[in-house]
Parts: structure tokens; C-alpha cells; sequence
């Protein structure tokens, strides 16, 4: 029950993380076991030098039913567990009770022949992190980038003022600075897509010890390369198989994603930590919903809870993600189990990530450019002009024009009738003190509404 859970993951943000339960929850492992499998016992039974006699197409569609895991079927998984006290040889003993009284009797110990079980394993989990990947953290990841690229388009002409060092510095526009965190997105997705996470079906030591015992005469780094593809194809993903490895595949492909998804979480905390700003500066603002209640004790106030929910969930996430990548490729000499524990909770960091991804996609839908606001705090900071002025003095070839610029600005607060004083002073041609004078904190954005699209 939600409201009994340890974890706000299947307590309070149960909905939102359910699509992820068909990837990682314990029903769904033993799912990805029985496909991998499943697979590998028809692909060996279509090899010519194998004496495993071809199964028929019904046959096939036979070993295929048992992929539709019920939790009746979960529980009889975990009953030979109990048993075996090894979770892959519970699903190898499964498979061959499901399959006893068919026409496939008298093949079932080629179930899982001569694999070792982190064969299964690395396969399966290679398929949960592919999919969900693919199903569900990408197009989460790319409604975020849809709606920063909408709004960045609304707001492309929108100028405000930018702060560097937390000071004022020459004006930007709205729509341009959301801009930047959908195209920093859209490149980390781009890799995010291409990724591919190695694998392995090579035996208890890499070496196919087994294998060669039995069938000397086969290719079997060719038969890997033909069963990862056409696994991944049937499961449309890209997997790459690695050939050479100790009992367990290094996973340094899983830590290159994690660290990918990382990344895109670090570039989301900043867009976070940024919206915060711009909601307690003003400007922002964030439509009211009926009921809803801000502050316990303060009536008036709309807490930005999305951007702060999704920042909190994203450092969970990272916390998880990064000792992920920091253990899972180092093992004691060819295999210890202290990786197989880690990777149960590989669910947890993705379902922490959806969470925050989803709060994202909540507030987003919330806020709103408050331009009057926005324009008014721009225009009392009249200094950001000065590197304009400056700039287009020393094309006229004035002497010293930074330095003047400094007395006049730095640490004062001027106005434009300060400036206007200035150029008023300056040696200059009439043509350029009245380009000079046309120069405003709103129309100093330089290429920003371009930029914006």
C-alpha cells in the first residue's frame, strides 16, 4: 500500500513513477530473465551444428508465452528460489516446469546451457536500461526540451536584465536564456540516444570454457554477435556485444550512462536554481490553482514547489547515479556479488529522475514572463550600457574610453541623463554622440532574440 511504503517512491510519488515498474520492479526482472532466456534457447535450436532439434514456429511462439510474466508466475519464481537460493536458477527451473508437458520435454536442459547466470543477468539488464531509457526518460526529457524551446520563441524579444557574479551585466532576453538550457539538453539527449551498453555471453570466466567443451568447431564469438543483435532488434535497442571479459561484462557502459543521465540532471538543477530566481525576483510569475495552499500560516504565497521538488529529487538521483558509476566497474578479480545488489537499485535513481523530470514539466506549465516587471528593474539599471558606449568609442578610436566609462558607472548608481551628460562631453562627431544617445538597456541585446529560436 502507497501510504505503507518505506520510500516516497511506491508511497507518495507512486503514479508518477509507474511506468517505470514495468522495467524495475522485481516481476519485471524475472520478465527480462525468461526473454533472455527464452532467446537464447530458440537461437540455439536454429544453429545447424547444435544437436538441438529445430523448434517449429509454434514451438517458438510457446518458448515466446512464457514472456508474459503474471504475478502468479513472479511468485512461483520466487518459490524456487527459496529453494535454490539463486534467483537465475529459479527462473531456469521455471521455465522448464511451464514447459514439461509440451512438445519441448525433451529439450529443456538446453535451457541456459552452458551459460553462466551474470550471462542472463547483464543481457536482461542491459534490455530494462535500454528500454526505459528509450520509453521513458527520453520523452520526458524531450517534453522539457519542447516547452523550453515554445517558451523561449514566446519570449525571444522579452530584454532583461542579466547578471554575472549576481551583478548587473548587459541585458539578455528572456527567451534567450531558456534557449541555452534546451540546446544544452538537446545535446546531451543526442548522446543519450546513441548510447549503447555492452554485454556479454561468454561463459563462467569469458572464455567459453563450456562452450568449446561441447562444440569445439563453432564460431561462438560469431553466434554472440548474432544473438546480441538480433536481441536488441527484437527489443528494438542497440546493444554491443563484448567479447572479451571476465565472468561479468565491466559495465563501464553503464557507468557512461549514468553519467550522461547526471549530466542532464546537473544542466536541470541549474535551470532550476535559476527559475527559483526568477520567481522570487518577480519575475516570474506562477498561475494560482483553486485549493491550493502556498504557506501554512502566509495566505499570499505561491512557493515555486515543482522547480524545488525536481532540484531535490535530481540530487537523490545524482547521489544514486554516482556511486553507480564509481563501484559497478571495479569487481574483485573475475566476479564478486557485491555488484548485484547495486544494480536492484538502479530503478530507484531512474524513478527519482522521473519524478523531478515531471515536476519540471508541472511548473513549466505554471510560469508566465512578468514583462512590466522584468522591463522596469532593467531600465534602474542604466549602467549595463556602458560597455556599449565604450565599445563603440573605441572603434572611433577615443583614447582611453574603458577607463572614463569606469569613473562614470562603477559603483554608482546613473541614470540616463548621466549618460546623456557624458556624451555630451565627448569629442566625438554629432553622428556618433547620436548613436551613442540611442543606445537603452532594452535595445542592447545584441543577436539574444535571434538566439532565441
Amino acid at each position: 500500500m502507497p501510504l505503507e511504503a518505506i520510500t516516497p517512491i511506491d508511497g507518495r510519488y507512486r503514479k508518477t513513477v509507474e511506468p517505470l515498474s514495468a522495467y524495475f520492479s522485481e516481476q519485471s526482472l524475472i520478465r527480462y530473465r525468461v526473454i533472455v532466456e527464452g532467446e537464447y534457447f530458440i537461437a540455439l535450436s536454429e544453429h545447424k551444428s547444435i544437436r538441438l532439434r529445430a523448434f517449429t514456429p509454434a514451438e517458438k511462439k510457446l518458448v515466446r508465452s512464457l514472456y508474459h510474466i503474471t504475478l502468479e508466475d513472479a511468485h512461483a519464481v520466487k518459490e524456487f528460489e527459496a529453494i535454490t537460493n539463486h534467483d537465475v536458477k529459479a527462473v531456469e527451473y521455471f521455465m522448464k516446469d511451464k514447459l514439461k508437458g509440451t512438445s519441448l520435454k525433451n529439450e529443456l536442459e538446453w535451457i541456459h546451457f552452458a551459460l553462466t547466470s551474470e550471462d542472463t543477468n547483464n543481457l536482461a539488464y542491459a534490455l530494462i536500461l535500454s528500454e526505459s531509457v528509450q520509453q521513458v526518460l527520453i520523452p520526458a526529457l524531450a517534453a522539457i526540451v519542447k516547452t523550453l524551446n515554445a517558451f523561449a520563441r514566446e519570449h525571444k524579444g522579452l530584454a532583461m536584465l542579466a547578471r554575472t557574479h549576481g551583478q548587473s551585466a548587459s541585458p539578455t532576453t528572456l527567451g534567450k536564456e531558456f534557449r541555452v538550457f534546451a540546446v544544452r539538453l538537446e545535446r546531451q539527449l543526442k548522446a543519450l540516444r546513441a548510447h549503447r551498453i555492452s554485454v556479454k555471453l561468454n561463459g563462467a570466466t569469458g572464455n567459453y570454457n563450456a562452450h568449446i567443451a561441447a562444440y569445439p568447431k563453432i564460431d561462438w564469438k560469431r553466434f554472440t554477435r548474432m544473438f546480441v543483435t538480433r536481441l536488441g532488434s527484437r527489443r528494438s535497442v542497440r546493444l554491443a556485444p563484448n567479447l572479451i571479459t571476465t565472468q561479468i561484462e565491466p559495465h563501464d557502459t553503464y557507468a557512461e550512462l549514468f553519467d550522461m543521465i547526471r549530466r542532464i540532471n546537473v544542466i536541470l538543477i541549474d535551470f532550476d536554481q535559476d527559475v527559483w530566481r526568477y520567481v522570487s525576483d518577480g519575475w516570474l510569475s506562477q498561475k494560482t490553482k483553486a485549493g491550493e495552499v502556498g504557506s501554512s500560516t502566509m495566505p499570499h504565497k505561491i512557493n515555486p514547489i515543482d522547480f524545488e521538488n525536481s532540484e531535490g529529487n535530481l540530487g537523490i538521483a545524482n547521489a544514486l547515479f554516482g556511486h553507480f558509476s564509481l563501484k559497478l566497474p571495479i569487481s574483485r578479480l573475475q566476479r564478486d556479488l557485491s555488484d548485484s545488489t547495486v544494480e536492484r537499485n538502479f530503478g530507484s535513481a531512474f524513478a527519482y529522475c522521473l519524478v523531478a523530470y515531471v515536476s519540471i514539466s508541472k511548473g513549466l506549465k505554471k510560469i508566465g514572463a512578468n514583462a512590466e516587471t522584468i522591463s522596469r528593474e532593467l531600465l534602474l539599471h542604466q549602467e549595463v550600457i556602458a560597455e556599449a558606449i565604450q565599445t563603440v568609442l573605441r572603434r572611433e578610436g577615443a583614447e582611453m574610453p574603458y577607463e572614463a566609462l569606469k569613473r562614470l558607472t562603477r559603483g554608482r548608481r546613473v541614470t540616463k541623463k548621466d549618460f546623456n551628460k557624458f556624451i555630451a562631453s565627448l569629442t566625438v562627431s554629432r553622428k556618433v554622440k547620436n548613436e551613442l544617445r540611442k543606445i537603452s538597456p532594452t535595445t542592447y541585446i545584441g543577436l539574444a532574440s535571434i538566439l532565441s529560436e
